[in-house]
């Protein structure tokens, strides 16, 4: 079985959390294609990975926690984005409103913004001195088409390849609220989490209503967001979920218990 979770919220949907429980439910594998944190706010995040000469998020992390089997962030999670904010009318580089893209890692490889102020810390840290830069939107996707898209189409291989390995579940989560975070991947069931409520759609139904959407104009034809999909397509099933504290969120056991019933929801959907 393959599942994806995506958000119906901007920030803090609750994604991580949700998907935590669903790999202590399942004993499954827990893959992110692509995930981002931000030098100032989640910087205790960044130290401790970059301390390491590394580069991953605390999704990521709670991912190969939770999952099944030996696993370190970035098996799961091949594509981190550093970003810094950007104070000031300057949209940046791609587009984000007082948000800067630093650096990018795509598997083992750096890709750097020319234009950011790289924090000294990656600089000392992180092999970047041989790193392609990039100055222009242009020069970006160029890189994009070499590195990322390439990484992407090996990592939907590599996620087949564990789920043979291990002969078990595996769970996609997405990043922000795009709908789909790789192409080319089939899912049993969709989870749309957002604060409050957990809707489950039948997994073929979600893609091809994702394919009608289309792109979006603020962040380019390859992504497609979710409240665009919803629009689409009616839920087959959905559930309550209740806010959790601390302590639970944080722990994949306490979650799969207290959103037992959405678990239920999204499988029976899956299996249908």
């Amino acid at each position: 079985m393959r599942l994806l979770v995506t958000g119906g919220d901007r920030v803090d949907a609750g994604k991580t959390t949700f998907t935590t429980g669903l790999l202590n439910r399942l004993g499954a594998v827990g893959f992110k294609p692509r995930a981002g944190n931000d030098h100032w706010f989640d910087h205790d995040d960044y130290r401790r990975a970059v301390g390491d000469g590394r580069l991953y998020g605390k999704d990521a992390k709670r991912l190969a926690a939770a999952s099944s089997g030996d696993f370190a962030p970035e098996d799961l999670n091949p594509v981190h984005r550093l970003w810094r904010p950007s104070p000031g009318p300057d949209t940046g580089l791609v587009g984000q409103v007082h948000r800067e893209f630093v650096l990018d890692r795509v598997g083992e490889s750096f890709v750097v913004n020319a234009r950011a102020d790289v924090p000294e810390s990656a600089r000392e840290n992180l092999p970047l001195e041989d790193a392609p830069t990039v100055e222009s939107v242009e020069e970006l996707n160029e890189i994009t088409r070499q590195l990322h898209l390439p990484m992407f189409e090996g990592f939907a291989d590599r996620l087949r390849a564990i789920e043979g390995e291990t002969g078990g579940d595996a769970v996609v989560e997405s990043y922000g609220d795009v709908a789909v975070p790789i192409r080319g991947v089939s899912f049993d069931a969709a989870a749309v989490v957002e604060p409050g409520r957990m809707r489950a759609y039948d997994g073929d139904r979600f893609l091809k209503a994702c394919e009608v959407a289309g792109g979006s104009p603020r962040d380019g034809r390859l992504e497609v967001h979710t409240p665009d999909v919803t629009e689409l397509t009616d839920p087959k099933a959905t559930a309550s979920l209740s806010a959790l504290p601390d302590d639970d969120r944080r722990d994949p056991n306490a979650v799969a218990r207290a959103y037992e019933e959405a678990y239920d929801e999204l499988l029976a959907v899956a299996e249908q």
